[in-house]
């Protein structure tokens, strides 16, 4: 039975892993799944290189309570299209449902 090779990661490779995790506000298992690592491998990393390990949820909420200007008016005209084909649905199921009962 062969064993598995063991394999080695440069320090520059780590550095640039670690810095994926912090800035992408991602979870710790999802980079560390995508890369092809063990979650604890990559966590031993981030403690050696002095990175806390604060959870990937409370950095996304943080970005995300500070949109840029461009980002609120992307949402405010996204929310404006969101109600006008809430609207249109609406009215298509009123029509279908009076065009329904007139056949019976």
């Amino acid at each position: 039975m062969q064993t598995a090779k063991r394999r080695s990661f440069t320090e520059d490779y780590k550095r640039q892993t670690v810095e994926l995790v912090r800035s992408s506000g991602r979870s710790v298992g999802s980079v560390a799944s995508e890369i092809g690592l063990a979650e604890t491998v990559l966590r031993k990393w981030m403690s050696k290189f002095g990175v806390a390990g604060q959870p990937a949820a409370r950095r996304a909420t943080t970005q995300a309570a500070l949109p840029t200007a461009d980002q609120a008016s992307e949402i405010a005209r996204l929310q404006r299209e969101n109600d006008r084909l809430r609207m249109e649905r609406d009215i298509l199921k009123k029509s279908i449902a009076i065009f329904a009962g007139a056949r019976t």
